[in-house]
């Protein structure tokens, strides 16, 4: 009859589990699969100190730190997320357990394993420089986004190839009663990286929705929202700043730059004109169609996702001042793109504001489809409003005698309310006077002063007016359009002109052949051909963004 084995003791199960959790030893069982590491210093000491070398909960942190000051291994943020994907593993596993009266205990040990790794994961996160790793390995907080969000793009048909494998809970335990002092830096590095990372796109056939899904992901998380609208990035301060510098260096300004449209700093390989529409003289009308229908489909998925981010950020009170201080600021820095003549150096790209009026007119949706929150539309704004400047505008759509009888009627208003106030003051006045039989001019005085005062005082606070966010809403939306989508269609327009006068010209040159031509004259047809293709590529990036796209939001 076979003999049983023996049962293992607790301090053996509990060595057991901690190297399946840290894949780390003390002197045995260096032979595993997967390979574990063997703790020499920590081993040596332990023997100095005549204690067994098990792994146990009272030199688990011990343990920990050992295993992260070792060179040459993965980096540090990566393995302690490993650890606690394995302690959570562990956890699922200890119900089965044979002995069950270990069950409580190891329980205990295996979560504070857990929660080691968690605060380890934090504190390499704001303390990168703690534990040697080499540069070029250093995973961050973002790739395990990054993770998530390929995840999700997966399951909508996208390629999904993950970073780092994002262990279930992990990212809701790790923001869960986390210090705002050990926050800060954190975060301020997560979107730095996130921004880095959208920079790189510039294309909407590029991969933008992983980085627009963690940033929705983001968002989510009240602590994570909160730190988006107060990061130095949100909204770019300084006496340099204009509207090409917040396109790159602010949080959302990559998001909005992924376009269609020609831009002077798109690298050629990530021009869609010159990816999808070269040569498209020659190009089969199915082929441009489907160009066309892939264009429209990620670029509604940009606008959907751009709409959502906004959206919730506007709909908590705290946050919300914050996002109209970013449209405005994105509104004024950009004024010139209302001139004749744009200068790409310092202006936000066409694509930048033909996608943030595309996401406004979304946002305006709710109030323009219902006529009663019209209502709703102070027009005082264009006229008070301390967060636009309207003043140098001509484009207001009425004369200058309308906006003058406009300004007359409100100001007939005021003075016939002052001069009923006025009355009943004066009235009030003699009363008093009468009964103190006091009629000096120093108290008409005190009376005409305290009156101005009043005048004043009404008047600041008519300036300081707060106004509904559907004012605001309509009017920033209304700038938007006017340097944005409203002069996209201006530069199309004038970008068929071009070609029109191109293809003029390729016809004369074309006519001149023959003999006696002139020897530069098949030269000058071609760069006449190149450029006429490099409109049309032009052209067809509009059509494919503008005319089919922006054109269904405006219905």
């Amino acid at each position: 009859m076979a003999q049983s084995k023996p049962s293992r003791s607790s301090a053996e199960v509990e060595d057991i589990i901690l190297r399946r959790i840290f894949h780390v030893t003390l002197g045995t069982g260096r032979n595993q699969v997967p390979p574990v590491v063997y703790l020499e210093q920590t081993a040596a000491e332990l023997l100095s100190e005549g204690r067994p070398l098990l792994l146990s909960m009272d030199i688990m942190e011990r343990v920990l730190i050992d295993r992260l000051s070792t060179p040459g291994l993965e980096p540090p943020f990566q393995y302690l997320v490993q650890c606690y994907g394995r302690a959570q593993e562990e956890l699922r596993r200890l119900p089965s357990m044979k002995d069950k009266p270990l069950i409580p205990k190891m329980e205990e040990i295996v979560k504070l394993a857990r929660q080691l790794s968690l605060s380890y994961s934090r504190i390499v996160l704001g303390n990168p420089d703690m534990f040697p790793q080499a540069a070029e390995q250093k995973s961050t907080l973002l790739d395990l986004f990054l993770s998530e969000a390929s995840t999700d793009f997966a399951a909508f048909g996208g390629s999904s190839v993950p970073l780092i494998t994002t262990p279930p809970g992990f990212l809701d335990d790790f923001f869960r009663d986390l210090e705002e002092d050990s926050l800060a830096p954190i975060l301020n590095q997560l979107y730095e990286d996130l921004k880095l990372t959208t920079r790189e796109v510039a294309s909407p056939l590029q991969d933008f929705q992983k980085p627009l899904i963690t940033l929705k992901k983001l968002i989510d998380i009240p602590v994570c929202a909160k730190y988006l609208v107060n990061h130095p990035s949100w909204i770019c301060k300084g006496n340099v700043v204009d509207g090409r510098l917040i396109e790159v260096e602010s949080i959302l300004g990559p998001f909005f730059h992924v376009s269609a449209l020609p831009d002077v700093f798109t690298r050629q390989e990530h021009d869609v004109g010159h990816q999808c529409f070269s040569q498209a003289e020659t190009r089969r009308q199915a082929d441009l169609q489907s160009t066309f229908t892939t264009i429209k489909t990620v670029m509604h998925q940009l606008y959907e996702g751009l709409h959502n981010v906004l959206y919730h950020l506007l709909k908590n009170s705290n946050m919300r001042e914050k996002v109209l201080e970013y449209l405005a600021e994105v509104i004024d820095k950009n004024a010139a793109r209302a001139g004749i003549n744009i200068n790409p150096l310092k202006c936000a790209s066409a694509g930048m504001f033909v996608n943030l009026s595309a996401v406004m007119l979304k946002l305006c949706a709710p109030f323009l489809e219902d006529l009663k929150k019209l209502t709703l539309i102070d027009p005082n704004y264009i006229l008070h409003s301390s967060r636009l400047d309207f003043q140098s505008l001509t484009a207001l759509h009425a004369s200058s005698e309308e906006i003058a009888a406009w300004v007359d009627r409100g100001n007939y208003s005021r003075t016939e309310s002052f001069r009923q106030f006025q009355q009943q003051r004066e009235q009030e006045e003699r009363r008093v006077l009468r009964s103190q039989g006091a009629t000096s001019s120093g108290s008409n005085h005190a009376s005409d002063s305290v009156i101005s005062n009043s005048i004043l005082k009404s008047s600041s606070d008519e300036r300081q007016t707060r106004y509904s966010f559907v004012t605001e809403c309509f009017f920033m939306t209304a700038r938007i359009l006017n340097l944005g989508l409203l002069r996209a269609l201006s530069e199309y327009k004038s970008l068929m002109h071009d070609l029109s006068r191109s293809k003029d010209a390729l016809a004369t040159l074309e006519a001149q052949r023959g003999v006696g031509a002139p020897p530069q004259l098949e030269q000058e047809i071609a760069n006449a051909k190149t450029e006429i293709d490099r409109l049309s590529q032009q052209r067809l990036c509009y059509e494919a963004q503008i005319l089919r796209v922006c054109y269904n939001l405006l219905l």
